[in-house]
């Protein structure tokens, strides 16, 4: 005797062994034993063999007609042996009641299954919908074959070139072309990226990491909404001529400086920071603008702001105008150079020059400035500047080492990022030159002072601190936001508020809100502030302006490493010189490109050596080289911090406000050791 059963789902056929209850021991055609249970049985049958048997309803499946066979069932729950015999006309053979099970459990959009053997028509209405679904679904796999078949040729449908970001980074992966671009890359062996970048559904790996961050920080793009110009109230002008210290490729001029000699031969210097914050107010429209940025970012050759660009130029620190500003000035007793007072204002600032690196750096030195040599803008007031600065900087590294800390290191280089047309220009400069000196100390005693200032008034702010965490050999520096005075250790101050760019932080901003209701309230500011004393809002915008300065900040990071690698592939850089950080990380000498180097043999820190550059990837932003080379002659160790800082290179910033458009990164400088 055989049987036509049911296992696990599939319906076969086997000759019974033997019978033991309700089970039988059956052999398949391939030799296999089954046991299979008498409710699972469907048919029982002594020709032909099993295997001829299914063959034969295979056949006879595949000439039923799906259509007839439905209308001839009816609407009634039927048994398949009962729709057999009005099917075929008589009892149906084993062949055909096998065949027309197998055309029955392949068909479930025409008959449900309502039992053993048993089946249901499915109604008129679900069956036409269930029919143009599948219809539908035909059709769709025409047209995503079509696609795949368009990218494996290296072009791209025009149906989806409206879409090419979407499709790579917030796709719906339930759309054909998704669905299309995923079987094209798998059939290729390549990435989505890879393959967009081939088809021109992106420019170029610039583009791409571009979009990349657009699609998830920027999504409904970079544009501002249209507001009026903010009104300001009437000002008094400041009796100074100031004068700002930028990159030439600067725009948003926060600082400037002013330099006057009083008439009991004491000195009064002004820092005279953009004041938007007399324009704009708390939860207008312009306000969710900024504290949806948080920041400006910045990227080699580009930046999206964090204000409107005519509200920039409205506050903006340009020259031949009267600005807006917070000044905040300090008077000096040059005999020591101590400070004996400062005092905060708004007020309208007449900016007589915007000065620019690019122009003063090979003049302004400090052996040309010791010998009064040169002819610049503002030379007497640099002069005064310098020196005073030089006394700030003593004063901090004194506070630092009380801290604990080492002096901070004076060895480090800047790497600045120009691009015009595509093409990139990186260029060295020694950190620490006079004017940088000048703007980062002058910046860092206004961010101390004025955090002091809104501490002794009893009006919280943002600040940023420093301190060590943990003791011994574990314990390391951190930086935190928070909303009360505390030490800033790296930098030597006892507390450091963020106030000096208010037109590129969303922290300066508020910060200045803080500041002017101390100037205009007094004692009664902390009842009068926009944020009071525990404010949650406050520590709202912390947290979301840490993630968001986090993350544009990587984003700075990734850009100028894919610039750095354009750099080489425009330089037709093969043998470069670089510097041992630490272990196998390694950086160049000429641009600030980190590489690991796998299995490099044990070289002392601060090294020289030379690197055959194999092979560089613009997408992945990975690099691959090899050690030709070490230098001859003594290593200049990097100390531990130092090297530390550059394996992590995306690591805190530098926290002055010497910043420009033009992004800056600052790693130590290590001597050239020369080849014997």
């Amino acid at each position: 005797m055989n049987l036509f059963f049911e296992e696990s789902g599939d319906l076969k056929a086997g000759t019974v062994l033997s019978q033991q209850g309700e089970a039988y021991q059956v052999e398949m055609q391939s030799g296999k034993r089954t046991k299979v249970r008498a409710k699972d049985v469907l048919l029982q049958f002594a020709s032909p063999e099993p295997g001829e048997l299914v063959d034969r309803a295979h056949a006879l499946a595949q000439e039923i007609d799906l259509d007839f066979l439905w209308e001839v069932a009816g609407q009634e729950e039927f048994g398949f042996i009962e729709l057999g015999a009005e099917y075929f006309g008589h009892d149906p053979k084993p062949e055909e009641a096998a065949g027309l099970l197998l055309r029955l459990q392949a068909a479930p959009v025409y008959f449900y299954k309502k039992g053993k053997g048993r089946y249901k028509p499915a109604p008129e209405a679900s069956l036409k919908a269930a029919l143009a679904g599948i219809e539908k679904k035909k059709q769709q796999a025409l047209v995503q074959a079509q696609y795949v078949d368009e990218l494996k040729a290296q072009r791209l449908p025009d149906v989806m070139k409206p879409v090419a970001l979407q499709l790579l980074f917030k796709p719906d992966k339930n759309s054909i072309e998704y669905k299309a671009l995923e079987t094209a890359c798998n059939e290729l062996q390549t990435t989505p990226q890879r393959l967009m970048l081939a088809v021109g559904g992106i420019a170029s790996p610039k583009d791409l990491h571009l979009s990349k961050f657009l699609f998830e920080f920027f999504p409904k793009g970079l544009g501002f909404p249209s507001l009026p110009a903010p009104s300001i109230a009437s000002l008094p002008v400041a009796d100074v001529q100031a004068f700002s210290i930028d990159d030439v490729t600067t725009t948003e001029i926060d600082d400037a400086f002013s330099v006057a000699t009083l008439d009991d031969g004491k000195l009064r210097v002004g820092i005279h920071i953009a004041a938007p914050g007399l324009g704009i107010r708390r939860d207008d429209a312009l306000d969710t603008i900024a504290r949806q940025r948080m920041s400006t970012v910045y990227m080699p050759g580009d930046k999206i702001t964090m204000l409107p660009d005519d509200l920039v130029e409205l506050f903006t620190l340009a020259e031949g105008r009267n600005c807006p500003s917070v000044s905040l000035y300090a008077t000096l007793d040059p005999a020591d150079w101590s400070v004996v007072s400062t005092e905060t204002r708004a007020e309208l600032v007449p900016i007589a020059a915007n000065l620019r690196h690019n122009d003063l750096d090979e003049l302004v030195t400090e052996e040309n400035l010791a010998a009064g040599y040169g002819e610049y803008a503002h030379k007497s007031d640099i002069a005064i500047l310098w020196q005073w600065a030089q006394v700030l900087e003593k004063a901090r590294m004194a506070k630092r080492e009380s801290f604990g800390l080492k002096p901070e290191q004076a060895n480090r280089v800047d790497f600045n990022f120009y691009v015009e047309d595509d093409v990139v220009t990186i260029l060295r400069r020694k950190r620490g030159a006079p004017l940088d000196k000048i703007v980062a100390e002058l910046m860092i005693f206004a961010n101390s002072a004025w955090g002091r200032f809104l501490h002794d008034h009893g009006v919280p702010g943002i600040y940023r601190s420093q301190g060590k965490i943990g003791g011994g050999w574990t314990a390391k520096l951190q930086v935190r936001m928070v909303t009360h005075a505390a030490p800033h250790q790296g930098l030597g101050v006892d507390q450091y508020a963020w106030c000096t760019s208010p037109l590129r932080r969303y922290t300066d901003l508020v910060n200045q809100w803080q500041i002017l209701a101390c100037v205009e309230h007094g004692v009664t500011a902390p009842f009068a502030a926009p944020f009071k004393p525990k404010d949650a809002d406050l520590f709202a915008i912390v947290s979301a302006f840490d993630g968001a300065y986090s993350a544009y900040a990587d984003f700075q990071a990734n850009m100028e490493r894919y610039w750095c690698l354009r750099w080489l592939g425009q330089e037709n850089a093969r043998h470069v010189d670089a510097v041992v950080l630490k272990e196998e990380v390694v950086r160049l000498v000429d641009i600030p490109l980190v590489i690991r180097l796998p299995g490099m043999p044990a070289v002392a820190r601060g090294a020289q050596i030379k690197l055959d550059v194999l092979r560089w990837d613009e997408v992945d932003l990975t690099i691959e080289a090899r050690l030709l080379e070490v230098a001859a002659g003594q290593a200049a160790e990097l100390p531990d911090e130092e090297a530390e800082e550059e394996v992590h290179e995306f690591a805190e910033a530098v926290e002055s406000d010497d910043e420009s458009i033009a992004p800056v990164v600052t790693v130590p400088e290590v001597p050239t050791v020369p080849n014997e």
